[in-house]
């Protein structure tokens, strides 16, 4: 896969596939809540094996019930298809964790 900067046209495009994800400070983001602590703990280690898995790296928030994750491509200094399918594959998880 190209590890390309996407313009802004593609990535409006594929915020459009995720709804709830959108774009602040040159990173695609996403907040979820959960029911509590434990969930939302539990979620952050499903990402975390996602993202080894990718060989690609988030940022991850944790609250108290609530995950933030922020990603883009530091590598090419902006945001790449590897960002979106990293995003994918936590929305697809995101509820078996209860997320909202």
């Amino acid at each position: 896969m190209a590890k390309e900067a996407l313009s802004s046209q593609e990535i409006d495009d594929r915020l459009a596939a995720l709804p709830e994800w959108s774009l602040e400070d040159g990173k695609i983001t996403r907040n979820y809540r959960l029911t509590d602590h434990f969930a939302a703990t539990a979620m952050v280690v499903h990402v975390a094996r996602i993202q080894q898995e990718l060989n690609h790296h988030s940022d991850l928030t944790l609250g108290y019930n609530t995950v933030d994750v922020a990603v883009n491509s530091h590598d090419v200094g902006g945001i790449t298809e590897r960002d979106f399918d990293l995003a994918a594959r936590v929305e697809e998880i995101a509820p078996t964790h209860g997320a909202l």
